[in-house]
This record gives C-alpha cells, sequence and structure tokens, in this order.
C-alpha cells in the first residue's frame, strides 16, 4: 500500500464520519472523535459518538454498516470500530462543557492553581473563558487556556444507590 491510498482513506472515512450526523437517522449523534493510524497491513478507523440517553450496541454496528457503504469504494485495507465515548467521557469543547452542566467532573491544570493541578467538583459550566466548578469552598474558577484535560467521573454508588431505591419502590 502506498501513503497516497492511506490518505486517500483516511479522507474519505474523515468525510464520512463527518457527515454522519447529516443523515437523518443519525441526526441526534455527536461525533465525539475520529482518528485513523496504520495497524499492521490495514489501517485502523476509529469512531467515537455519544447521544442524549448513551450509545447502545444497535446503534454502533448502524454507524459501522453506514460507514463501511461509504468507504467500499476503498481499495486500501482497513479495520473500523466504532464506540461511545465511556462513562468518564472526556470533555474538551466549551459545548462539553455545558452538555455535562451538573455533573461531577474531574480537571488537569497545565499549571497548578491552589498548589494542585487536579481539580474534582460539580460543573456548573462556562462562563466567559473559564469552566466554573462547584467545590466545598464555593465556586471554582478555571481559565480555559490552563486545561490540560477533563473528564465526566461516573459515581458507581450512586447508580447503586438509585438501584436499590428503585428496587424499595417497586415493592
Amino acid at each position: 500500500m502506498n501513503g497516497d491510498g492511506r490518505r486517500s482513506l483516511e479522507a474519505a472515512f474523515e468525510r464520512a464520519a463527518l457527515g454522519l450526523p447529516h443523515e437523518t437517522e443519525f441526526r441526534d449523534v455527536e461525533i465525539v472523535a475520529h482518528r485513523a493510524r496504520r495497524h499492521g497491513r490495514a489501517t485502523e478507523l476509529v469512531l467515537t459518538v455519544d447521544r442524549a440517553g448513551g450509545v447502545d450496541l444497535a446503534l454502533c454496528e448502524r454507524l459501522a454498516a453506514r460507514l463501511n457503504a461509504l468507504l467500499e469504494s476503498e481499495p486500501e485495507a482497513y479495520t473500523l470500530e466504532v464506540e461511545s465515548p465511556g462513562l468518564d467521557r472526556r470533555l474538551e469543547r466549551p459545548a462539553d462543557f455545558e452538555r455535562f452542566r451538573g455533573e461531577n467532573v474531574r480537571v488537569f491544570t497545565t499549571l497548578p492553581i491552589e498548589s494542585r493541578r487536579t481539580h474534582r467538583g460539580k460543573l456548573l459550566g462556562v462562563r466567559g473563558n473559564a469552566v466554573i466548578l462547584e467545590t466545598a469552598g464555593g465556586e471554582f474558577p478555571i481559565p480555559l487556556e490552563m486545561l490540560k484535560s477533563a473528564n465526566v467521573e461516573y459515581d458507581y454508588r450512586a447508580d447503586l444507590r438509585r438501584e436499590k431505591r428503585e428496587r424499595r419502590e417497586k415493592r
């Protein structure tokens, strides 16, 4: 395989992936990330998607089938993986910080703020050029330019408490 063929496949994959939310069937799908990398003799294509209410196997299968159909004219070998961002979804764009308002998050900064680079709290959203967390000490602003990474923090204990409460209510 030559580099031009791989670049053609990567470009076709990017066009197809970014076009999915414009199709009626996938209107509610958010493309979180897409990447292509050489893996053995094939190119590995990975699409990370999300949607309100979550991602299930059926959605991943439908997306994979649609992408395979869109890429069938590409002569280069590839593998395709469609995945969800997981329970600890990474937050990257300002819109992510608004969408997950009210969730517990963990934020890593490039430089220490109040002698720490790791900050946890309830996400209150974005105000101006800062992500705002609600912490035990009150509102805590973190300038967007100081963000290294941020993730939703999945609290399995809250799920267990909710499940226990639901079982009691059914009795």
